[in-house]
């Protein structure tokens, strides 16, 4: 039986729609009782539907795994109603959205492929169990597979949720400040800047003078070098994939001359 978020309630037709393909669609609870993307779902900025292939099974025990041919550890996720799941997913979409898989062997999930993915109207996210999932399933329904790195979960639920909270937040209202989502790291190639609240001394540590300042200019200026600094430091991948205008590279070589000044007075 398919749930869904917002019962009763009159859908909002922009709402991008995310139907989940899951054995345990309680687990979502983390995602819909809290925080930014409670308030997005009750705002129907998204609509999250939720199909367990235990609703399409024809036997009493509601079985949806089985031994895999060839013998090996484990069950496997069956054909019937893990593609019964995904076709009832599709039709409340018309059609229209495009099959995820959570895999560990899918290609990365970066925030260029989230944004990507919160361009679509719709979405169905498959959330896979046991030793896996019947490969047949995945050449006739499965569209393009993720993961969220090179380990292993018990399932698809965790990086599903993963997914579906980086999509929320680029949905247009779902964060307070507007901006929020384009200052968040990776959002130009960029890590993020250091953040600082009161007190100004904490742990004989100050907040840097310019963000008491006052000058916006300064700030902005001081942020993009600070963005620089921890790419360079932290993931210089990026920075070679990115690339660099001529004011940004003078700002990172000031920041590397400081930053290795400051490691020759610790040494």
């Amino acid at each position: 039986m398919q749930q869904h978020a917002g019962v009763g309630q009159h859908a909002r037709v922009d709402s991008m729609q995310i139907g989940i393909v899951t054995l345990f669609p309680g687990m979502f609870g983390a995602l819909t009782e809290y925080g930014v993307t409670r308030r997005a779902v009750q705002q129907q900025l998204v609509r999250l539907r939720y199909y367990n292939p235990r609703d399409y099974t024809h036997d009493r025990h509601r079985t949806v795994d089985d031994k895999p041919y060839g013998g090996g550890p484990g069950m496997l996720m069956k054909t019937g109603p893990v593609g019964a799941a995904i076709d009832a997913a599709r039709a409340g979409q018309n059609g229209a959205g495009q099959v995820v898989f959570l895999s560990p062997q899918g290609r990365p999930l970066t925030q260029a492929v989230v944004q990507e993915l919160a361009q679509r109207p719709a979405l169905v996210l498959l959330c896979g169990r046991y030793e896996g999932i019947d490969e047949r399933v995945l050449a006739t329904r499965v569209d393009v597979e993720y993961s969220l790195g090179d380990f292993v979960l018990s399932g698809g639920e965790l990086a599903a949720m993963a997914l579906v909270d980086a999509l929320i937040r680029l949905q247009p209202g779902a964060l307070g400040a507007e901006d929020s989502a384009s200052q968040d790291s990776f959002a130009d190639g960029l890590l993020d800047h250091p953040h600082y609240t009161r007190p100004e001394d904490f742990a004989g540590q100050r907040v840097p003078p310019v963000l008491l300042s006052g000058d916006h200019a300064r700030i902005a200026r001081w942020r993009l070098q600070q963005r620089l600094g921890a790419t360079w430091r932290k993931r210089p991948d990026l920075l070679a994939r990115r690339g660099m205008t001529a004011e940004e590279q003078a700002l990172l070589d000031a920041y590397v001359q400081e930053w290795q000044a400051s490691q020759e007075q610790e040494q």
